[in-house]
């Protein structure tokens, strides 16, 4: 799992020219060094020359995600014409030469001569920067788009880019190179349909494009764009999108549209989980211009899934519109329970964790002009959305609970186990902690610890069995490097409560041992230290241990996942011998091809590691812990969402869906990375 951020664009003058405010001035030239700073450092970027100097400022980076940065922006700008009520259909194409095709039936690009620029309108939005219709100009009043950079980054970072307007009968066409048009805007037939056709060639680097923006070998990967343009249809009600996989032998097609829309998305997220009512809780209202949408439903986990959009960006961070739901569904829950006595008067009221437990929810709102509190834009900020959330969830929910009668008892009877849950936690919090058990300063006594003390030098191995721990122990740098060998396989939390899992002693001893607390409690300013390493056999045992190790990561310490302090390491599974030829293999396939390379004539001896204990200490630092040789995989979610479903799916109860999951992904069993 890879972290994929949507960055906000700087202004033009962060980008284009320099702080020039703290130039130095009226200095004689021949007196600086060659260190000082005076105005020939001085450069000033035109147009989209900003864009290729600094693409990261603009895509967030030049990977795979960044690429697929590149689709999203012109797929927004569709979208952002079915919100104005102007489109309803959406094409995306992945074309076998690279290039991505992402038509609409939109009104399309106004074609007319802008009038301060003198150039097509549509020419003057994909070369200038912070040109478009976002701007209070009234083209758009909701937009996802704030800046509006989407079309000209796009051009700016693509080595060719042709847009075809259908508009008033006619096919308006102009194509361009890297940011700069071929020909004027043209008229290249007649048509009887509306909208705005746009393909584009990333500016990928290679041998022979050394000057492209992208790193070389990437390409666009099918099922991350099919999530994104799947939860687009999803937050748009009754749009379609047709997403299309052209370059494989045989192509590949999905058709989304949601007539159901939120509601629909909740049942989706749901469906590894059993909800404990058939149908989500929908509300939709629109208030002071803030139009507002909640589905949610309950099921029979233990943790929230609870995910929030303004103007369908995600923002994962929450903000204001969170805080508004939060607040609408603590009290609206609270109330009815009081009236209807579910809550005795002598019973404190339900908490909002409490009431958030086992919850699949989805809050989006769309406004004209949202503020966000980071670049990232993973957190909203726009201060009255908070009590326009709060007043419409807070009286639709209270209808509906009196309206439903059967359905509020099923939820407060949730509600009120998870209470009873949390206060068995904090018991078993309260007690661990007389024993000292969760105080850092008395720590596991089979842990292993290291001198170093500032934890962004130090690492901690998980490491499966006492004999594998016990040659990782002889065999690291103890200056560094902390071992916890851990016995068995720890407990499945996606199956059980925080107040179970507190009871088991491998879970303790991580918890002592990383010294950040968990849950509520957990605090990142006491993570003992920024590397923590599931050291497992390179075997399906193995990897079940990994993937309780992450399960339990993931639920109960998300922020280490989330930041990147888990990793995987990547033990070798044979080592090859022949004559002074020596060399560690990783998979099936790779020992196959080290066979082919050496020859099999004499027979190489090959060694099978059924586990880490099979190894001398020497061999496990040489292979799997020394930094200047190991190959290791960091553990981060590239979609919040999807790392959720995966892992319901994969140790949640529903079997037959896990059953489906393998069979077909059994290719990647032998290399599960989650």
């Amino acid at each position: 799992m890879e972290e994929e951020k949507r960055e906000a664009v700087p202004s033009p003058e962060s980008s284009e020219s320099a702080a020039t405010a703290d130039a130095p001035m009226d200095m004689d030239n021949s007196t600086r060094s060659s260190g000082e700073y005076g105005e020939e450092q001085i450069q000033v970027l035109e147009g989209l020359e900003a864009v290729r100097k600094r693409p990261g400022m603009y895509i967030g980076s030049t990977d795979v995600r960044g690429l697929h940065h590149l689709v999203y922006e012109i797929v927004d700008n569709s979208v952002d014409e079915a919100l104005a009520g102007f489109c309803d259909r959406i094409e995306v194409t992945l074309e076998k030469d690279g290039s991505v095709t992402v038509a609409d039936n939109g009104r399309g690009f106004p074609v007319g001569i802008h009038p301060t620029k003198g150039r097509p309108a549509v020419e003057v939005c994909l070369t200038i920067l912070h040109a478009g219709g976002k701007f209070g100009g009234g083209g758009y009043k909701v937009s996802g788009g704030l800046h509006g950079v989407g079309a000209s980054v796009v051009n700016a970072l693509s080595s060719h880019l042709m847009v075809q307007v259908f508009q008033d009968g006619k096919i308006y066409q102009q194509e361009y190179e890297r940011g700069r048009y071929l020909y004027d805007l043209k008229v290249v037939g007649e048509t009887d349909r509306t909208g705005t056709t746009m393909r584009f060639w990333p500016d990928i680097r290679s041998d022979e494009n050394p000057e492209g923006i992208f790193e070389p070998g990437i390409s666009f990967e099918y099922n991350t764009i099919m999530t994104r343009l799947r939860e687009m249809a999803f937050l748009n009600k009754g749009i379609r999108i047709i997403y299309r996989d052209d370059r494989g032998e045989e192509p590949k097609e999905s058709d989304f549209c949601y007539k159901g829309g939120l509601k629909e998305f909740v049942k989706y997220l749901n469906k590894n989980r059993n909800p404990l009512f058939p149908e989500p809780i929908y509300t939709e209202g629109i208030k002071d211009g803030i139009l507002v949408e909640v589905a949610m439903q309950y099921n029979d986990s233990y943790q929230d899934s609870i995910y929030t959009f303004a103007n369908n960006i995600a923002t994962p961070d929450g903000g204001t519109h969170l805080m508004g739901f939060n607040s609408a569904l603590t009290r609206a829950i609270n109330d009815y329970g009081r009236r209807h006595k579910f809550l005795r008067d002598s019973e404190a009221n339900l908490k909002g964790e409490d009431v958030r437990e086992s919850l699949t929810a989805i809050i989006s709102i769309k406004m004209e002009d949202p503020q966000f509190e980071s670049q990232t834009k993973s957190k909203l900020g726009s201060g009255q959305v908070r009590g326009v959330v709060d007043s419409l969830v807070s009286a639709e929910l209270s209808t509906y609970l009196e309206e439903n009668p059967a359905v509020a008892r099923i939820i407060l009877d949730r509600c009120l186990s998870a209470s009873r849950a949390r206060e068995a936690a904090r018991k078993a919090r309260e007690l661990t902690r007389r024993k000292g058990l969760l105080d850092s300063a008395s720590l596991p006594g089979k842990l292993a610890d290291c001198s170093e003390r500032d934890p962004a030098k130090c690492e901690i191995f998980m490491v499966e069995g006492d004999s594998a721990g016990g040659s990782a122990k002889e065999g690291r740098d103890r200056h560094f490097q902390a071992i916890l060998p851990l016995r068995g396989k720890i407990l499945n939390v996606e199956k059980t409560r925080l107040d179970k899992a507190l009871n088991n002693q491998e879970i303790k001893s991580m918890i002592t041992a990383f010294g950040c607390g968990i849950g509520e409690e957990f605090d990142e300013s006491k993570l003992r230290y920024h590397r923590i390493v599931c050291m497992t056999d390179a075997d399906v045992d193995g990897a079940h241990i990994r993937i309780l190790l992450l399960t339990f990561f993931y639920r109960y310490m998300r922020p280490l996942v989330e930041k990147g302090y888990v990793y995987a390491a990547m033990p070798p599974l044979y080592k090859v011998t022949r004559g002074k030829f020596e060399r560690y293999v990783y998979d099936d396939d790779e020992l196959q091809r080290v066979l082919d390379e050496i020859g099999r004539d004499p027979k190489p001896e090959i060694q099978r590691y059924k586990g880490l204990g099979e190894m001398s200490s020497e061999q496990l630092w040489a292979t799997t812990m020394n930094p200047e040789t190991r190959t290791m995989m960091q553990i981060t979610p590239e979609d919040a969402m999807e790392a959720d479903q995966l892992f319901t799916l994969l140790m949640g109860d529903s079997v037959e869906p896990r059953k489906q999951f393998i069979q077909q992904n059994s290719d990647l069993v032998k290399d599960l990375d989650v």
